[in-house]
């Protein structure tokens, strides 16, 4: 197996998390939870462990925690150098639906402690406006032992401020679409001011930043792939950042991001190309309100990352 060594990113709780993961979702071609999709998805795992890949991200509307659990399993690597994070899902933010499918999230993957456990969406306009009462729920599992560490995904400011004025819990994690179309300045303020760990999804944009000049000027300067370069500026600013691709060979690329380091003024280049909104590839936080279903597994405006 490849060994790296990729920086420790140490929360505001004291726990420490790889600055660089993988991304697990649609490892499969289908969201079915069938025998054969779990395996699919074991098989890409079983991959980027080889590849040398120790922190995985996932999330019960994933429907593949169980291919995730069975890639670390048969890997034979030692669970305490994994680094597992899952995401609730949307249909399950009551408070005892929290408990229950984290549970059940707990159970699929084999794993009786779980590193770090995110309220995938607020919809703030779904359970009468209320993810407050879900984030109680979600930090109780950290009090009780269960989870080390509680975060947030796809929070905005007024969010972010909403669960912390009211419970006086400070997410440690909040997982956003990041890219350098799409900047998220005003995000970063608000998370830098409470201590909150920005992590990127879709980092690399969906791949639609890739192709932008600025960036491939860069790459043939340093000889390296487009990914790599805009990996590299997300981990030079400090982020988190779970690029997910299904080709070992990219695999590789993704993960050996640590040698090289981007200048000052080629990290405001990158910045530079933020569209603001126009750059958003995945759906609104404000306004998402989609509940999967067994005819409905994944909606069409969620596109891969989120």
């Amino acid at each position: 197996m490849a060994t790296h060594t990729i920086p420790m990113v140490t929360l505001n709780n004291g726990v420490s998390i790889p600055q660089l993961g993988f991304g697990t979702m649609d490892l499969s071609d289908t969201r079915d939870n069938s025998a054969a999709s779990h395996e699919a998805t074991a098989k890409g795992v079983l991959a980027a462990i080889a590849a040398g890949y120790r922190h995985f991200d996932t999330a019960q509307m994933y429907a593949n925690e169980k291919g995730v659990g069975l890639g670390i399993a048969r890997s034979g690597v030692p669970r305490g150098e994994f680094f597992l994070t899952s995401k609730l899902g949307n249909g399950n933010h009551r408070p005892d639906d929290v408990r229950r499918s984290f549970e059940q999230s707990l159970a699929d993957l084999g794993i009786e402690r779980m590193d770090l456990f995110l309220m995938h969406w607020p919809l703030p306009t779904l359970y009468d406006g209320d993810f407050v009462s879900t984030w109680r729920a979600i930090v109780r599992l950290v009090d009780e032992g269960l989870l080390r560490a509680a975060g947030v995904s796809n929070f905005d400011p007024e969010h972010l401020r909403r669960i912390i004025d009211a419970t006086g819990r400070v997410p440690a994690v909040n997982q956003i679409e990041v890219h350098p179309h799409f900047g998220r300045r005003e995000v970063f303020e608000v998370c830098a001011g409470h201590g909150i760990a920005v992590e990127a999804w879709s980092p690399l944009g969906h791949a639609s930043v890739l192709g932008d000049p600025v960036i491939g000027e860069m790459a043939r300067r340093y000889n390296r792939s487009a990914a790599a370069i805009v990996l590299r500026w997300h981990i030079q600013q400090g982020r988190i950042v779970i690029p997910k691709t299904a080709t070992p060979a990219r695999m590789a690329q993704n993960i050996s991001v640590f040698d090289f380091a981007l200048a000052p003024a080629e990290l405001a280049a990158i910045d530079a190309l933020d569209r603001g909104e126009a750059g958003r590839r995945g759906p609104n936080p404000a306004t998402f309100a989609w509940i999967p279903d067994k005819d409905n597994p994944q909606p069409r405006v969620l596109r891969a990352g989120s």
